[in-house]
């Protein structure tokens, strides 16, 4: 077992400060994505614009598919910060699996001799090996290794919510399920959230 960085994530200063970035970047998809919506349809409804359908047609084809991704990472966001201040950090070598676009699919994690675990990043993929990160080949994870958590480049100033790729492998000892259920890691019917 790796020994533990502060008492929890939050502690970290950079970690805060990250999750304040996080935020604001939430914030502004969330903001530009409903304010080209709001845009589109008043500009449509009181024929504002005269190209307003061709604007309105563009919106839709470019801008509702993501809607429902970032309003659902905005209002989750909660989740992220109950981690951070519920779980400590602690160091973990990992593995990138890439996609064809060559952004990482999912994150591989060796928690012990005998268990490893894969996450997705949401709300999008990102390669956490590039984004300020001096050792790609280590990550910091808190969280509950069976249910997901929030990773981070080393020195957790970028936190990211990570969900398990698959149902995890059994072979992880310990965990506390009453804590992953409080902070919304893990659901009533004893699976981790998607969110």
């Amino acid at each position: 077992m790796t020994p533990l960085l502060t008492k929890v994530a939050w502690d970290h200063p950079p970690t805060a400060a990250g999750y304040r970035r996080l935020v604001a970047r939430r914030t502004k998809w969330v903001a530009l994505l409903g304010g080209s919506m709001l845009v589109s349809v008043v500009c449509l409804r009181f024929g504002l614009i005269p190209q307003a359908r061709l604007a309105f047609i563009v919106v839709i084809v470019f801008v509702v598919p993501y809607v429902p991704v970032v309003f659902i990472a905005y209002f989750r966001r909660h989740r992220v910060a109950a981690v951070l201040r519920s779980y400590p950090w602690r160091e973990h070598a990992c593995s990138y699996a890439p996609r064809a676009t060559g952004i990482q699919a999912t994150i591989q994690i060796p928690f012990s001799e005998t268990y490893a675990s894969a996450y997705r990043l949401i709300p999008f993929p990102l390669d956490l090996a590039t984004i300020e990160n001096s050792h790609p080949d280590r990550i910091w994870f808190a969280g509950d290794p069976r249910f997901g958590g929030v990773v981070s480049p080393v020195g957790g100033h970028y936190p990211v919510r990570a969900v398990p790729d698959k149902v995890p492998a059994e072979g992880w000892q310990g965990g506390d399920d009453v804590l992953a259920s409080r902070v919304g890691l893990r659901r009533r019917s004893g699976k981790g959230t998607q969110t």
